[in-house]
């Protein structure tokens, strides 16, 4: 064991400690804010979708199904939309592609013949 000037024995040297500590630490934060990150990606965009589908769901309502497609497509480009009249309700549904190949997805109904 060595000692130091005033002769007290020196304890083992831990420097270095605290860089390995942080290099251990540093690619698990880094996954959580990039999962967080990816998260609120795909929460804008579900929250886009859903605004767009029901805007389609309306045009549909009142007589223009044919400007649905291109009303989602607007909002979440490379989205697939199927329009479903039943009867006095029309239903618009779609998916489209979210981060990291993740798809979302969206519907909605709106009362047919409102101009």
């Amino acid at each position: 064991m060595t000692r130091t000037r005033r002769g007290a024995p020196r304890r083992p040297d831990d420097r270095g400690a605290v860089a390995a500590e942080f290099a251990v630490v540093l690619p698990a934060v880094v996954l959580v804010l990039l999962l967080g990150a990816g998260a609120l990606a795909a929460g804008s965009q579900q929250v886009r979708l859903q605004d767009a589908v029901a805007d389609a769901a309306r045009l549909s309502a009142r007589g223009e199904p044919e400007r649905a497609p291109a009303v989602v497509a607007a909002a979440v480009p490379g989205a697939s939309v199927t329009v479903e009249p039943d009867g006095d309700v029309v239903c618009v549904s779609a998916s489209g592609p979210a981060l990291l190949g993740l798809r979302v997805t969206a519907s909605s109904c709106a009362l047919g013949g409102g101009r």
